[in-house]
């Protein structure tokens, strides 16, 4: 998989995040228990996680998607965006 190339796709649910999971895996060439193994989680969770499943937790969703080499990005309001730096700016040690 060409790590040079990101594509921007748009996400409206769960399941639209499953589908990319799954997809992710296979063009890999993975097998989801080989996957969910090396990347600390059990298969039944990235099962959950790549049919939708919109129950799923969010710090295992992020590390099944850091795992697959999957980044999450978000579109926000330039305000939005400004504010956010600014705030990570002041936090900084």
């Amino acid at each position: 998989m060409n790590k040079g190339i990101a594509m921007k796709i748009p996400l409206n649910s769960a399941s639209d995040v499953g589908k990319i999971v799954r997809a992710t895996r296979k063009a890999q060439g993975l097998r989801q228990d080989d996957t969910a193994g090396s990347i600390g989680l059990s298969e039944n969770f990235l099962g959950k996680v790549e049919k939708g499943n919109e129950s799923v937790q969010w710090g295992k969703l992020f590390q099944a998607m850091k795992g697959l080499g999957i980044r999450v990005y978000l579109d926000v309001p330039d305000g939005i965006a400004l504010q956010n730096n600014e705030q990570n700016q002041k936090n900084k040690p």
